[in-house]
């Protein structure tokens, strides 16, 4: 595994303490979001035209995003560090393969997806170890693939840690995580920011939409 494994660890044990509790909240979160399913259609589609491999969702948690995934057409799976949370996933989409590991350190030949969706996965990674995130996305997706980001917005100020419910988040500025996935190797495609809907964390929404180049 490259990079510090401590947050991994605190990061992994915060998740299994609220995986039950996590699970019920977000079960149906899509249901309110049009536009987040518009991105996730739009990402299916790019997904499936380029037909580059299957599709991982990681840091899947209880494997909601990744059933949606499945119910769009793609042939994915989920990857997550809390072993709880696959556990959930498991029981919960029977039909899935859900695979407990590290984003940074994937057990996945070079180049064997089509696509990898990090959906407020890397929120967590201190500034300095998202490269590494963004460099092994890049050795798994094969060229053509596609990747999708959500993660929450910082406007105009830093990068910006703040006290996620669960443990320890950062907000990132739309244009250096852009930049940081383009160093990767990673062609922006489109990008999306939203406000928060009522009874959320007063925090804007960023979503990027990347291709993987040759």
């Amino acid at each position: 595994m490259t990079g510090s494994s401590s947050y991994l660890d605190v990061t992994a044990d915060a998740y299994d303490a609220v995986a039950v509790l996590y699970a019920e909240l977000f079960r149906d979160e899509l249901d309110a979001v049009p536009l987040d399913r518009a991105l996730f259609a739009a990402f299916a589609e790019f997904a499936r035209t380029a037909d580059a491999g299957p599709v991982a969702e990681l840091g899947c948690g209880p494997g909601r995003i990744t059933a949606h995934l499945r119910d769009l057409g793609l042939e994915v799976f989920g990857v997550d560090l809390s072993p709880v949370m696959i556990d959930l996933a498991r029981r919960a989409y029977p039909d899935l393969r859900f695979e407990v590991g590290s984003m940074d350190a994937l057990d996945l030949p070079d180049g064997t997806l089509g696509g990898v969706v990090s959906w407020y996965s890397i929120i967590h990674a201190p500034p300095q170890e998202v490269p590494a995130y963004f460099a092994e996305f890049r050795r798994v997706v094969a060229p053509g693939g596609h990747l999708l980001l959500g993660f929450f917005e910082a406007g105009d100020a830093p990068v910006t840690a703040f006290d996620h419910k669960v443990t320890t988040a950062y907000c990132w500025p739309i244009d250096d995580l852009a930049k940081l996935a383009g160093e990767a190797g990673f062609r922006e495609i489109g990008r999306m920011l939203r406000e928060p809907l009522e009874g959320e964390r007063p925090l804007r929404h960023g979503r990027l939409l990347m291709r993987r180049g040759e």
